[in-house]
């Protein structure tokens, strides 16, 4: 059954597209060109999740995602759409409460499957990439179907850096997001829970995903070509020394704790 979605959107070509792109994955979308217009609905009416554009006249976009966290009892997903791709404001938009954002010109497949994303998120409260899932309501998290132990810091920064896959999630942006401003952008201690929650999870290439760091700025984790479902990858016959080795078995067996 298709679900409701609301668009705020100034720009009627773009308007005309996102609706279509929702509209064509079974889903109805109901279209504001201004902020007002929308709070006044969203007073009456129930929406499955919210697209924003952060400049919206009468009400802006950041404006209206305030009064939604604030006033509405049941947490709605938020997604901004924007053509704002400077670091500082997407770091405020997600700060701000959004669970998502997407740069413009939109892309077809990557906003229909970022909605779903968040719809399925808001439905069944886990999240999965490949061979790693995320239960939101419990904040477990499992690779291969094996729960393993995270700290709730080292859980919402693995879940950050999933939900920004293939894109670089800045050192300001884990400050805001995990620890609430309470480290500098700079300290060690961002790299200290990259380094525990890959060596936990087994964030290796034979698990089908990677982490690389920007030095100074912050970190990308890349899905991998191949299944990340299928398991590690074999071991090769001819066998590895030194660090090599160490880091395939560290990818071939994520550390695991006891069971919550």
């Amino acid at each position: 059954m298709g679900l409701r979605i609301a668009s705020l959107e100034p720009d009627a070509g773009h308007a005309a597209r996102i609706r279509e792109i929702v509209t064509a994955a079974g889903h109805e979308c109901v279209t504001f060109d201004d902020g007002r217009r929308m709070l006044l609905t969203l007073r009456k009416v129930t929406f499955d999740l919210l697209l924003l554009d952060w400049h919206a006249p009468q009400v802006s976009g950041r404006e209206v995602l305030a009064w939604v966290r604030a006033h509405l009892d049941a947490r709605v997903p938020v997604m901004f759409l924007t053509g704002l791709d400077n670091e500082r404001d997407i770091v405020a938009t997600l700060a701000a409460g959004a669970d998502d954002y997407m740069v413009k010109p939109i892309r077809p497949q990557e906003l229909a499957a970022r909605i779903e994303a968040l719809l399925r998120q808001a439905r069944d409260g886990s999240m999965a990439w490949g061979c790693f899932a995320f239960h939101l309501a419990t904040r477990a998290s499992t690779c291969h179907g094996q729960k393993v132990a995270l700290t709730p810091k080292e859980f919402d920064l693995a879940l950050l850096l999933f939900r920004n896959a293939g894109r670089v999630v800045p050192r300001e942006h884990m400050v805001v997001a995990v620890w609430g401003r309470d480290i500098p952008p700079m300290s060690r201690t961002i790299d200290t829970h990259i380094s525990r929650v890959r060596n936990k999870l087994g964030l290796w290439p034979d698990n089908g995903v990677r982490i690389v760091p920007l030095y100074t700025h912050g970190y990308r984790l890349e899905l991998l070509g191949g299944d990340a479902s299928a398991g590690p990858a074999p071991k090769p016959d001819a066998a590895p020394t030194g660090g090599t080795r160490r880091r395939r078995a560290a990818g071939r067996q994520p550390a695991l704790g006891p069971n919550p």
